[in-house]
């Protein structure tokens, strides 16, 4: 049932890349959290990472909404599912503003996603090395596309009151309000890495840190009221909110012998099948709509540690091992031989696996000479090369996760190779940007680089919970 959702919410764009998006947008979410506000946090685009700080900020999940991992009917259900009882919800973009999948125009950029929610946009401009040239700067981002609202502009790195009062006065000649400045501030600053910001899991103390220094800066720095105006002038959203119980249940109705949904599990009912999911500091990447969908299919989600667990959780019949940073923890997960050896036992009995990016590193036979779990006939190590792009797949081996035939669109983020790079059973094969196979579908496992989103394509959640119950 289509309804209207008003709920007042803002896009925190930038011109490019390093204008300090994360920045302004975490504070806010941690400032107008601590006033006592319900905030919905979100990110345009495929990154796992940004949202984990919005989460630590805000004390809910942070979701990401993916014009093409999810196409644009979807980005504003998910919206709504995630910004459900919110006071207000901020999206930060990607990239900039204008910039998204290459060579497809607008989709996938922070624009198209601000259009799709009809929301207004806080333009944030690194004011480092310019004055009066801000206003064309942001004249020109205002009306290269009318559709898009530019509400004001956050002025980041600003060096000086003097200089401020340039910036202040070239901004007011063009009718852009200003309804923020900060200073430079390095402290605050989060740590990178080679595929970006250390991850929240990793320094969970020191990232509450950074949280509440942002808020404090930006609480200094900004006109919350102002801000919270403009986020009230976005008009209410006529869409149904995405629903993964719906979801899966429209999957059903394809299907021609439909599974038993509930908490009695799939398939003639019993205790519900447990899918054991890695998390920890290794393996940080993962999409919250995931374990909700494997939920409404049945199953029970558990999470565990390959850095601590020596052992899968109890009664496991299906494993997820999704994307994080395992080249950076190689030594003290091939310490850990028992659980190795648990996952290799699981692999080997014909336990249902979903492994993407780090997951495929851990299940190869070793990963820059440290051994992993030796499940598949392969080897990984770091590269020089990254590897980043959307692709359009089709899967070319039945596997648990997928039916021959599939198609999803993904994402590759990694700076790692493994050889050989696909199984004499593939589990996809690349259409666009390139034609190429890739990954490893054998026994129960599907072990691939590619990041999906299964809202996108439901039937793999509910494949990969009918398979997990059959294993019980």
């Amino acid at each position: 049932m289509v309804t209207s959702l008003h709920i007042p919410r803002l896009v925190i764009a930038a011109p490019s890349s390093g204008s300090g998006k994360t920045t302004v947008a975490t504070g806010l979410m941690a400032a107008f959290s601590e006033r006592g506000l319900a905030v919905s946090p979100h990110k345009a685009g495929p990154d796992y990472i940004d949202p984990g700080y919005h989460a630590l900020a805000t004390g809910r999940p942070g979701r990401n909404l993916d014009a093409f991992l999810c196409g644009p009917e979807l980005v504003a259900p998910l919206f709504a599912h995630g910004a459900a009882g919110c006071d207000l919800a901020i999206v930060e973009g990607v990239m900039g503003l204008y910039d998204g999948a290459a060579g497809r125009g607008e989709l996938a950029s922070t624009a198209q996603v601000a259009k799709l929610l009809r929301a207004p946009v806080v333009l944030v401009v690194d004011a480092s090395s310019q004055s009066r040239s801000v206003a064309a700067l942001v004249h020109g981002f205002a009306s290269f596309d009318p559709q898009v609202r530019l509400g004001g502009v956050i002025l980041n790195k600003v060096g000086s009151d003097r200089h401020e009062a340039m910036l202040r006065e070239a901004l007011e000649e063009a009718g852009m309000p200003v309804l923020g400045v900060l200073r430079r501030a390095p402290q605050v600053a989060a740590p990178s890495r080679h595929l970006g910001l250390v991850p929240v899991a990793e320094r969970r103390t020191d990232a509450l840190s950074s949280v509440a220094a942002l808020a404090d800066q930006v609480r200094a720095g900004c006109d919350l009221e102002a801000l919270m105006a403009l986020a009230r002038t976005a008009p209410p959203l006529a869409c149904e909110a995405w629903s993964p119980e719906r979801a899966l249940f429209s999957e059903a109705g394809r299907n021609p012998a439909p599974p038993a949904f509930g908490a009695r599990g799939l398939e003639g009912g019993g205790a519900a099948p447990v899918i054991a999911v890695a998390g920890g500091p290794a393996f940080t990447f993962s999409y919250a709509e995931h374990a909700e969908l494997l939920t409404a299919a049945g199953a029970q989600v558990v999470t565990f540690d390959p850095l601590r667990d020596e052992a899968l959780p109890d009664a496991t019949t299906g494993l997820v091992i999704g994307g994080g940073f395992p080249e950076v923890y190689a030594p003290e997960l091939a310490a850990n031989a028992p659980l190795r050896e648990a996952v290799a036992g699981f692999a080997a009995a014909g336990g249902p696996v979903a492994a993407e990016c780090a997951g495929l590193l851990y299940l190869a036979r070793s990963l820059d000479g440290k051994p992993m779990c030796g499940v598949l006939d392969a080897d990984a190590r770091m590269s020089e090369r990254l590897t980043l792009g959307y692709r359009e797949a089709v899967a070319v081996s039945d596997s648990a996760l997928a039916a021959t035939g599939t198609r999803l669109r993904g994402h590759e983020f990694h700076r790692t190779v493994i050889e050989p790079g696909a199984g004499a059973a593939p589990a996809w094969g690349f259409t666009h940007p390139e034609r190429r196979v890739e990954g490893f579908v054998q026994r129960g496992v599907h072990a691939s680089y590619l990041h999906t989103h299964w809202a996108a394509e439901p039937s793999v959640a509910l494949r990969f919970a009918e398979a997990a119950a059959r294993a019980r």
